[in-house]
């Protein structure tokens, strides 16, 4: 079964974007600004109309689509996402304010790791959405898991890493280090005995990592 023609297929049953979104994904295409991929995109708001989580927070902003789009996905949601990247902050915070969301999204400019005392004060979160530096997927869950509500969900984005992720294959050894760390992620996060992790091939690879019932 060719594979390009299913993808190509299930893409054309996906519902058509607003146009505000679909000019975010013409401009990260044209400014390679990396954003999560339009049916990876759709599953996960779909599991999240399903949880309706209150709180979100997003380690990744790039530039504001993916905040957004769980903003409008989720009408009572209040999401905290932090960005590193001034220029790519910038561009979020203009997209915020132009979408009429600020009241909804808080835009952060931080490094999740180093300034990571400026979330772990707020209050806890239904839902946590890991979509930064491939290489420190580890870390984020590591810092954040406390702050994740019990029965909260851990969405991780890009875990199949273009397939790198799989295997040390001739392109893998290009990029040896984040396709190592993002196996060695997956291989971890799916032996996790406090969370049930499903992955899903959509995208560039979906896990989400659901915290049992009485876990730490």
């Amino acid at each position: 079964m060719n594979d390009t023609l299913i993808h190509n297929y299930l893409l054309s049953h996906i519902p058509e974007r607003k146009p505000f979104f679909m000019e975010l994904e013409a401009y990260a295409a044209e400014h390679e600004v990396p954003i999560m991929e339009v049916d990876s995109m759709h599953f996960m708001l779909q599991i999240m109309q399903i949880q309706q989580p209150k709180r979100i927070l997003e380690i990744g902003t790039a530039i504001g689509y993916s905040a957004l789009r769980m903003a409008d996905a989720l009408p009572d949601v209040h999401i905290v996402t932090m960005e590193r990247d001034e220029v790519r902050y910038d561009r979020a915070w203009h997209n915020v304010h132009t979408f009429g969301a600020e009241d909804r999204i808080e835009v952060l400019l931080m490094d999740a790791l180093e300034d990571s005392s400026i979330v772990l004060e707020k209050e806890n979160f239904d839902a946590i959405f890991i979509d930064a530096a491939k290489a420190q997927y580890a870390k984020f869950f590591n810092v954040y898991i406390d702050k994740l509500a019990p029965g909260g969900v851990i969405y991780s984005d890009n875990v199949l890493f273009k397939g790198l992720a799989l295997h040390d294959s001739p392109r893998a050894q290009q990029k040896q280090r984040v396709s190592r760390k993002m196996r060695e992620f997956n291989d971890w996060l799916l032996q996790n005995p406090d969370f049930i992790t499903t992955t899903v091939p959509l995208g560039d690879g979906l896990a989400i990592s659901r915290r049992k019932e009485g876990a730490k």
